[in-house]
């Protein structure tokens, strides 16, 4: 028998939701055939099969969001799977067959579990926003927890733990607590204004619609604010004349898309004088631990990759190793499969450094957010021609922004501003042939 476990898809990231199953208990499976799907803040994909057999048992439903590592599934090799799955089966119906006796005993139970009703709630929540787990069922029946009136966050609007925490700590749930207790004092503590915002705030405007984040947005906007809380952000921007970068890159693209199947853009450059910047200052691709500073030895280079609905930061392992068209093909690899929800759990891990370029949307300069738990993140601009004093003359020089945020907790101004000032004189100094 194999586990199928939630995989890591990222160095912080500490949970997964199970979004759908793609294969049913009992179904046969391949080795690496598309097993579940996952959501986290840094992938929404699907999770190949460990091995081929039989789906011998679904542990985590969908819509459910657990820990790394948590087994969510079992399959049996191909021996063992016929007999197992019917054997599951038809061990089913017994234990059906015993419980009416014990149902039957308990008569009086009834009375005293009809006033809190919570059963017919649950269920009719369960029909709108999926099933409910356990713990959350116990804490509703605990605390008289009304859940038609708790508005679920989690995948497909369902109810979760911290959903009925806010709940429970929210005004509004003092009122929610004596409705078995009386009649009385539920026109007391429920009164209209504490349900009419609901019902109004979605058609107050005409032109407004409500709608719940995805999980995936959900999960990026707590990274981002994460990332706020623990870093000390400070960027720091430079002009790079990308003049000699453009003009080779100009005079090479047309065999280079022949040979190559795939054009030749501005990122590899910088990607490539990057690398050589971090290796002469490695404190760049380090990270931080407690009062600790991690040097890594291998350069590992995080590229922001915009989806549809989000967005997802694939890794170039070994950079440093790669030529310009071997960063290219990566590049043009990654975020293909990145939009196709074809990545790999290994490859979202253990980035040291990143890189975003917001110049293929038009932008001349922004201030991204470090991507935890590395200490920086290099930000491209759009390259642009403009005019430019050289020399006491006036030439059109193809120019761009490169904006470095770091850390200010490991990493001070002077030397922030020296690495970015290492990878603009090597793109303006470029002499590297691509072809």
């Amino acid at each position: 028998m194999i586990d199928v476990v939630m995989p890591q898809m990222g160095e912080s990231i500490v949970e997964g939701t199970l979004t759908k199953w793609l294969k049913k208990a009992g179904e046969h499976v391949e080795r690496d055939e598309p097993l579940f799907e996952i959501s986290t803040d840094k992938v929404d994909t699907e999770i190949p099969s460990p091995a081929a057999g039989t789906l011998s048992e679904i542990i985590v439903e969908e819509g459910k969001t657990v820990g790394i590592n948590t087994v969510v599934g079992r399959i049996a090799d191909s021996n063992g799977a016929t007999g197992a799955a019917p054997a599951a089966q038809a061990a089913a119906p017994a234990p059906e067959a015993p419980q009416p006796a014990p149902q039957a005993a308990p008569p009086p139970p009834p009375s005293p579990r009809q006033p809190p009703a919570p059963t017919p709630i649950a269920q009719i929540v369960e029909e709108t926003a999926g099933p409910l787990s356990p713990l959350v069922r116990k804490m509703a029946r605990e605390n008289n927890i009304d859940l038609s009136k708790v508005k679920g966050t989690g995948a497909g609007g369902r109810i979760t733990k911290q959903d009925l925490e806010n709940y429970l700590a929210a005004p509004a749930q003092r009122p929610a607590q004596p409705q078995a207790v009386a009649t009385v004092p539920q026109p007391v503590h429920v009164p209209p204004p504490v349900e009419a915002p609901r019902p109004v705030m979605p058609g107050e405007i005409a032109a407004t619609r409500i709608e719940p984040m995805s999980n995936m947005r959900q999960k990026i906007a707590e990274h981002m604010v994460f990332s706020k809380h623990t870093s000390a952000h400070v960027t720091t921007v430079h002009k790079v004349d990308m003049t000699r970068v453009a003009k080779m890159r100009d005079r090479v693209k047309a065999q280079f898309q022949a040979q190559y199947g795939f054009g030749l853009t501005y990122l590899p450059f910088v990607l490539r004088a990057t690398t050589a910047a971090l290796r002469q200052f490695p404190i760049l691709n380090a990270s931080i631990d407690g009062t600790n500073i991690i040097y890594h030895r291998d350069i590992n280079i995080g590229i922001a990759v915009a989806l549809e609905n989000g967005l997802i930061v694939p890794v170039i392992r070994n950079a440093d190793e790669k030529t310009v068209a071997g960063l290219q093909r990566s590049i043009v690899d990654l975020a293909a499969r990145a939009r196709s929800r074809q990545l790999r759990p290994e490859e979202v891990q253990s980035g040291t450094f990143s890189i975003t370029n917001f110049g293929s949307f038009g932008s001349i300069f922004a201030t991204p957010v470090i991507n935890q738990p590395q200490v920086a993140i290099l930000g491209c601009g759009s390259v642009e021609k403009e005019p430019v004093a050289v020399e006491d003359a006036i030439a059109i020089r193809s120019m761009c922004y490169l904006a470095l945020t770091f850390d200010h907790r490991l990493i001070d101004g002077a030397l922030a501003d020296q690495f970015t000032a290492r990878i603009k004189q090597i793109l303006q100094e470029w002499a590297e042939e691509v072809m």
